[in-house]
């Protein structure tokens, strides 16, 4: 609830504090005396519009605070915590905004800056200000059925749960049928590629295996060459063993009459021995150097052809195989997708079945609960004198979401016969003041706003009428916290707290002041209320007997 107000340089107001306590406080004073620029004040601290000319006049700027004491549960505090502003646990919660003569401003929430939308979110949830020109509360449709269905006990998250599964599987549905769409225009490209990599048959590894097969077989060519005809120049019937055993031959007939024949023959055998081993292996040599040319061939057009795939891919020749495995499973992704497609559109069909009967079920409860809402505020409206009027509360069909597929409007018809019509456009100032008050009595264990503002409820009517305005709002003060701004005797008798509003004339300037009222004061001004500005004895006594009903 709303514990004090403090405004400073806002209009007429130059410094003012005000402390309110639980149950009904009532606002009164003269006209003009400046009961709207308090409710400004306040609005401005719950993210009203900003306004350069609610500053007084020479002052650089003008400041109000709001100071309110929740519950830890409160939704004001959910608010602020899913917008990441911080409050103290368990401390009371203060809103400040200021405001500059140039026309800016700046909003807080305790002592941290924050957007002025944070201050308006968070001030739905603490106040609400029912007045013929506002356009929240009651008279936003936006928030009738979320009052219906609190008034009826209405728990919509099966259906909320329903819609979360539609809207995931639509998103899924919608992600699938566009990568099938993608996957199925690369269709041909994908077949005809994987089709080459598949015929050429690439393994990992084998462009180095084929590249080093080459180079050996180069290699082996070139030094072939290099022993064409060596056979002939060492082992053939001309070649250079066969000189040397001719010469040993010879040299062997004299070598035992003469000992340097005898060296010469040694030497001659050494050479032959190493000729011999020399032949052997150039033999061997050759054998292993010998490679068939068909076989390069192959190898050469292997290894050009992985070369020339795995540039046309842009990858490495070892990522060839990969990549074709890639593009069949790619494919196979294709031929799949349609059965993906086709299960989840079935497993779609499934959930928006499931959310149509619980949205369905809501639209039975709600219908139900509207017919019950509406015998309850036909028995608060022949007091208020609207006897007259009708109130329907009109559950039609409407884009489907989370709490369902409703619309739930509050409509009214103020004559027999009349139309029924939207709040604002059918009622009156004073009719719409007391619908609103209608409805907040029914609606009351539907909860709200810990905090309720009536501005001038009771417009146009006194009497038995005034009296059962202020029976209703005392009755709501059991339950929430109310400031009604009032100049009905009846109503002001009721209050639990009184407060005079009153302006003031001095050298200084005009100035509005607020007074909280003790027991005396308040017989005073509710004497005033009843006489004008000549209070009479009468007056006072009749102001006792409306303190001492109430």
């Amino acid at each position: 609830m709303l514990r004090q107000l403090v405004i400073r340089d806002v209009v007429l107001i130059d410094r003012l504090e005000i402390e309110f306590g639980e149950g009904l406080g009532v606002l009164t004073g003269e006209t003009g005396a400046g009961k709207s620029i308090l409710l400004d004040s306040l609005g401005l601290a719950l993210g009203a519009r900003a306004d350069s000319g609610l500053v007084r006049t020479g002052q650089e700027g003008a400041s109000v605070s709001a100071e309110f004491e929740l519950s830890p549960a409160h939704a004001a505090l959910r608010l602020l915590d899913d917008a990441g502003v911080e409050v103290e646990p368990g401390e009371p919660l203060l809103l400040r905004r200021t405001v500059k003569a140039d026309g800016g401003s700046r909003a807080f929430v305790g002592g941290s800056a924050a957007p002025a939308a944070t201050l308006r979110d968070v001030g739905t949830t603490l106040v609400e200000i029912h007045g013929q020109h506002d356009d929240r509360g009651l008279l936003n449709p936006k928030g009738h059925r979320a009052l219906l269905d609190a008034f009826g006990r209405i728990d919509s998250r099966e259906a909320a749960a329903a819609w979360a599964e539609v809207q995931r599987l639509s998103a899924t549905l919608e992600e699938q049928r566009r990568r099938t769409a993608e996957a199925e225009r690369d269709r041909d490209y994908l077949a005809h590629a994987a089709g080459e990599i598949a015929a050429l048959a690439p393994e990992a590894g084998e462009e180095t295996l084929l590249a080093e097969q080459r180079a050996a077989m180069q290699a082996g060519a070139k030094a072939g060459e290099a022993l064409t005809g060596l056979d002939d120049l060492l082992g053939g019937s001309d070649g250079a063993l066969a000189q040397l055993r001719l010469a040993a031959r010879r040299i062997e007939r004299g070598a035992a009459d003469h000992p340097l024949l005898a060296d010469a023959l040694a030497a001659l055998d050494r050479a032959l021995i190493e000729g011999s081993e020399a032949e052997d292996k150039i033999t061997r040599a050759a054998d292993a150097l010998a490679f068939d040319p068909a076989r390069l061939d192959v190898v050469e057009a292997r290894l050009f052809d992985i070369r020339a795939l795995a540039r046309k891919h842009r990858v490495d020749a070892d990522a060839l195989a990969a990549l074709g495995e890639e593009m069949q499973a790619k494919l196979a992704a294709i031929d799949a997708g349609s059965q993906q497609i086709a299960e989840l559109e079935q497993a779609l069909e499934q959930a928006r079945a499931a959310f149509d009967a619980a949205a369905a079920q809501l639209t039975v409860a709600r219908t139900t609960a509207a017919a019950r809402l509406d015998a309850a505020v036909e028995r608060e409206l022949a007091p208020l004198k609207l006897e007259a009027a009708r109130l329907r509360t009109a559950v039609s069909a409407a884009e489907p979401g989370p709490a369902g597929a409703d619309r739930v409007e509050f409509e009214v018809s103020t004559n027999p016969g009349a139309p029924f019509g939207p709040l604002t456009k059918i009622a009156s100032g004073g009719e719409l003041s007391r619908f609103i008050l209608a409805l907040k009595v029914a609606l009351a264990e539907a909860g709200g706003a810990t905090t309720m503002i009536f501005d001038e409820i009771d417009r146009g009517v006194g009497g038995a009428v005034a009296s059962a305005i202020g029976e209703r709002l005392a009755r709501l003060a059991q339950q929430s916290q109310l400031l009604v701004v009032t100049h009905s005797p009846q109503v002001a008798a009721r209050a639990a707290h009184h407060y005079r509003i009153e302006k003031s004339h001095g050298p200084g300037g005009t100035r509005t002041t607020v007074r909280k009222l003790g027991t005396d004061e308040r017989r005073e001004e509710i004497a005033r209320m009843l006489s004008g500005a000549a209070v009479t004895d009468e007056a006072r006594a009749q102001a006792a007997r409306l303190l001492e009903a109430a």
